[in-house]
């Protein structure tokens, strides 16, 4: 994995001096498209046939998400949804109005945190 500096202030301290931080380098985009090729080349299943089961899937996801349910996808880790809110003084002060919106929190699974345990590193060269 590629990486570069880039000099930041602590937030936290405005007032220290800027310090260098590892930055991971973009190396470009994989689409479904490109992603279900890959697979297809590992399987007796067609580019077309995966591609299928993967928009299926990314369809599918939002409706269990929003019924509450963690979604758990093997050894690559779990999906579910995390509400943004005001708070209350109490919950009786609380109201649906209150909700900003949602997001989605992936937690990864022991087994991937594995995989990506012992990434090689290199410095971009400019």
């Amino acid at each position: 994995m590629k990486y570069r500096f880039i000099q930041r202030r602590n937030p936290m301290i405005p007032e220290a001096e800027q310090k260098y931080y590892a930055f991971a380098v973009n190396s470009g985009k994989m689409t479904l498209r490109d992603f279900a090729r890959e697979i297809a080349g590992r399987s007796s299943l067609t580019r077309g046939d995966i591609e299928n089961v993967l928009l299926n899937f990314i369809e599918e996801l939002p409706t269990f998400l929003k019924l509450g349910m963690s979604v758990q996808l093997g050894d690559f880790g779990s999906l579910r949804l995390s509400i943004i809110s005001d708070g209350a003084n109490s919950p009786d002060e609380f109201s649906v109005g209150m909700i900003k919106g949602v997001r989605i929190i992936f937690t990864p699974s022991v087994e991937l945190k594995k995989m990506l345990k012992d990434i090689p590193f290199e410095l971009l060269k400019q």
